[in-house]
């Protein structure tokens, strides 16, 4: 019988790894004002999305910044602990998925759900000047989607079928409507909403976004704060009246 080995990670999953790895050491020669710069360009920052702070002057990007940032923010890492912990949970999962979607469609599911983990950011803070970086909401999904079926009678987690040779990746899945009633999904959920409620009360995220309030220079010596507190409050008061 022939036996995988252990450590058998797909190109796509590789080549991914390898891009964070090489984007975070490349930020590490630059200077502390051109790597606010990357930040600015390719971070998700919500107060890049309110109307009433006018931010084409502080930010960079434009509008096509307003697209791209929903992806790339996931591709820079606050240090070599955040990067290291969103790797060693990207490593199983991702390459559970990247089997059963292949390279092109595992890219898209990537992109999509980083893209959704940043807007669901978006809508919880909405014109907020945090800098939000990491790849937590792929590695989320990348979760997600493994737990589908992974546990299945057949699965990579679930129980072998005697004398049926199939494919552990490409079992089928869990229909979405039944995938709670599935005690170890349940299990799973719980053991992981655990570990990451302690790594917060220890203010060390586990696998999650990195985000921090932007201070960015602004027109007329400015801060970014500041500028955007008084745009806020003028809001405020317009609507008020």
């Amino acid at each position: 019988m022939q036996r995988e080995p252990l450590f058998n990670v797909p190109s796509v999953v590789t080549a991914i790894i390898a891009l964070l790895i090489v984007v975070h050491v490349v930020r590490l020669f630059l200077s502390g004002a051109h790597d606010q710069y990357v930040i600015d360009l390719f971070a998700f920052i919500p107060a890049r999305y309110d109307t009433t702070l006018l931010l084409g002057n502080i930010l960079p990007g434009g509008w096509g910044a307003e697209f791209w940032t929903f992806v790339t923010y996931a591709f820079l890492h606050a240090s070599w602990l955040h990067l290291g912990v969103n790797i060693i949970w990207f490593l199983p999962f991702g390459s559970a998925i990247a089997r059963r979607f292949g390279a092109i469609r595992f890219l898209a599911f990537f992109a999509v759900t980083a893209a959704c983990g940043a807007l669901a950011h978006l809508f919880a803070h909405a014109g907020d000047n945090t800098v939000v970086i990491g790849a937590s909401a792929s590695i989320s999904g990348t979760m997600a989607g493994a737990m589908r079926f992974a546990f299945q009678r057949g699965g990579p987690l679930g129980a072998r079928r005697a004398g049926l040779e199939v494919d552990p990746f490409r079992v089928p899945a869990i229909p979405l409507l039944f995938v709670l009633t599935d005690l170890r999904v349940l299990i799973f959920i719980i053991v992981w909403f655990a570990i990451n409620f302690l790594f917060g009360i220890g203010s060390l995220p586990l696998a999650g976004d990195w985000t921090r309030a932007r201070d960015m220079p602004a027109p007329e010596g400015r801060s970014f704060h500041a500028l955007w507190a008084k745009r806020q409050r003028a809001a405020r008061q317009k609507i008020g009246r």
